[in-house]
């Protein structure tokens, strides 16, 4: 398993996705969020294929911290079934990589 990883999620506006962002750095389960907009999400919805602009946010956490990072998107995230796609980090600096472990280090 990697020792860390990258979190995306996706919401319907720009200020939903600097909350989503800012709440998961000042509870320290990530360590950064990147904000990314627009995008154009088509999918199935309730028996019809839907089309939204959505703002997507990718965290940087540790492994250890995702558990808390999904409980956070779920509690503070609006959709139903709100995207939460974990992807290792199997390289990167180490300097980067030592920042994310110590800013998602449990206090």
């Amino acid at each position: 398993m990697a020792d860390f990883l990258t979190v995306m999620t996706t919401t319907d506006s720009a200020e939903k996705a600097e909350a989503l962002a800012r709440g998961a750095v000042e509870a320290r389960v990530a360590a950064c969020a990147q904000i990314s907009a627009p995008v154009t999400s088509v999918y199935h919805w309730d028996g019809a294929v839907e089309t939204a602009r959505e703002w997507q946010v990718l965290f940087k956490t540790a492994s250890v911290r995702f558990g808390e990072l999904e409980t956070y998107i779920r509690g503070a995230h609006d959709y139903d079934v709100p995207e939460i796609i974990a992807t290792p980090v199997t390289q990167g600096g180490a300097d980067y990589l030592s920042w994310i472990a110590a800013e998602t280090a449990s206090r």
